[in-house]
């Protein structure tokens, strides 16, 4: 069984035992910490599939936080115009938060 959700504002597909990668979800949210997600676009059980209009009602995902900040890649981002002496250097790790899916309740 599987489930498409909808994890602030990015689509995952989610399995019971699958970790994900989202966008950081806060302060609040500690390491151990149960999440649950009612935002089911899609539901698929052994071949039987609901497709939410535009979610799917009574179906969630329920999910434990294994690491609440994990740390991206590092990206640089360097600017420059010839002849003018305009250089710009900026870097960026974008921060996400690392879940462990539980179970997909449909």
């Amino acid at each position: 069984m599987y489930a498409i959700v909808d994890i602030q504002g990015q689509q995952f597909k989610a399995e019971a035992g699958k970790k994900l990668f989202v966008h950081y979800l806060g302060d609040e949210k500690k390491e151990g910490d149960a999440v649950e997600f009612d935002k089911v676009l899609l539901v698929d059980a052994e071949g039987a599939v609901t497709v939410g209009t535009p979610t799917v009602e009574g179906a969630k995902v329920v999910c434990e936080v294994k690491e609440a900040l994990v740390k991206g890649e590092h990206v640089i981002v360097f600017k420059k115009k010839r002849r003018k002496g305009y250089r710009r250097l900026n870097g960026h790790r974008q921060h996400f938060t690392l879940l462990e899916i539980k179970e997909v309740v449909a």
